[in-house]
């Protein structure tokens, strides 16, 4: 059997073990050591080994636990609900506001935890009971909480772009940084929508009764405000150190998570239930992507021994003469085909490494590619028929939020993300320009 049907005979197995229900790791994991056993013996178990060491050895990694335990520790002590609020006053009297608010405050929550689940949790339990007790439509609430929380994993301290770091090999805070950019202009892209939706039809998201609105005093307006700032304030107290070269990447996450228990003790709110709460959380998802990682490292390196990543290559640029862009379109639609189907995490052990190779060779700047990556990623999340955010909303919601109300629900932001792909790929100094000027320096 030549190489090429061998990885070709591993990718199939691997997708028709995920679609029977295994997870993720267990899969990829099988797959690999399988493969490495019956291609090179006993010998190949040290593939799974070096994985292992690798993964250890690999330091940024310690940023996944830190920046998890930051965002559970904001959730389960409730900060997020002062932030909320202050939305909720300010934005109040604007047609569609709280719809407005709620993208901003999915962009905080951004900012404090690169995972889409925790904006989704605090969505689903802070800002939709209160978004459809305004009489807000149900389409209009459903789309903007599952949009706004995919801003999880664009917006830094991004989780899948510190394991695309680890695929490509690129430095976490350039891509975190790149990403700064796009995910902001892909929030005011949402505000845009909702701006222009509900000036079309009001019904959708009627503004706070003036009534309402006059019982809130400007004493409690600002009040507040500055409840709302504690974030920013946990944000910057993170992000300063590190860009000035005072405190590593790993550092800076320890400080963010410091400055989230400080925040919590100083609101009285850090009670032992919060402490175990989000320990227990933050073990289960760093386990979860330790195993995943490992299981990717597995599969790539028996992938890459075979030379599937070179006659994919040689594919591309050889037997079919395309000229780079197209490779990159075509790419990226792979992505996007593939996301209906598929997790982040998914996408990122089968395709990323070869892609990455691939854009590598092609001259592409792979920071500029990741951001593109995880661009793709966010799409996945919201496509039927197996987007991730679809089935969380689904599992969180009230009942009359069916598959059919979530899945229609989505369309107009996955295309407003579309926009964002196209006008990244157009204009790449959109990612590459902070990165540049904070860093070149």
């Amino acid at each position: 059997m030549d190489h090429n049907t061998i990885a070709l005979l591993m990718f199939s197995t691997m997708l028709l073990m995920m679609l029977t229900g295994q997870r993720v790791f267990g899969a990829i994991g099988f797959v690999a050591v399988a493969a490495a056993l019956m291609l090179w013996g006993p010998g190949g178990t040290d593939m799974g080994f070096a994985a292992v060491m690798k993964l250890m050895k690999w330091t940024p990694l310690l940023t996944l636990p830190m920046f998890v335990f930051m965002g559970y520790v904001m959730s389960e002590s409730r900060l997020a609900d002062d932030l909320y609020r202050m939305f909720h006053v300010w934005f109040g009297p604007v047609p569609g506001g709280l719809a407005i608010g709620t993208i901003l405050l999915m962009v905080m929550i951004s900012v404090m935890n690169g995972l889409s689940v925790a904006g989704m949790a605090i969505g689903a339990t802070i800002a939709l009971p209160e978004l459809m007790r305004r009489g807000y439509d149900k389409l209009m609430v459903s789309g903007v909480i599952q949009a706004g929380s995919s801003l999880g994993i664009l917006i830094p301290p991004s989780v899948v772009l510190v394991l695309f770091s680890l695929i490509a090999r690129q430095p976490v805070s350039n891509l975190w940084l790149a990403g700064v950019i796009p995910g902001l202009l892909m929030a005011v892209l949402f505000i845009l929508y909702i701006l222009i939706r509900t000036k079309l039809n009001p019904a959708l998201a009627p503004p706070m009764p003036a009534e309402e609105l006059a019982s809130v005093t400007r004493a409690e307006k600002f009040r507040l405000l500055r409840a709302g700032l504690l974030p920013v304030f946990i944000f910057v107290a993170m992000m300063i150190p590190f860009l000035n070269g005072w405190a590593s990447l790993t550092e800076a996450s320890v400080i963010g998570a410091l400055a989230a228990v400080l925040a919590a003790i100083a609101k009285r709110r850090f009670t032992w239930t919060v402490f175990e709460t989000a320990t227990r959380q933050t073990l289960a998802i760093t386990v979860m992507f330790m195993l995943i990682i490992t299981a990717a490292l597995s599969f790539g390196a028996v992938f890459d021994g075979l030379g599937a990543g070179r006659a994919i290559n040689d594919f591309f640029l050889n037997s079919l003469g395309l000229e780079p862009w197209q490779i990159l379109v075509l790419m990226q639609v792979s992505f996007l085909v593939m996301g209906m189907f598929l997790d982040d995490t998914a996408m990122l052990v089968i395709v990323a490494p070869v892609y990455v190779s691939l854009a590598k060779t092609l001259g592409f700047d792979l920071v500029w590619y990741g951001v593109l990556y995880t661009i793709t990623c966010q799409i996945a999340y919201l496509t039927p028929p197996f987007g991730y955010n679809l089935f969380l909303m689904k599992a969180m919601a009230p009942p009359e939020f069916t598959l059919p109300v979530i899945y229609r629900s989505v369309a107009p932001f996955v295309l407003v993300m579309l926009l964002t792909l196209i006008l990244v790929m157009i204009f790449p100094e959109l990612a590459l320009w902070l990165p540049r000027e904070v860093l070149g320096r």
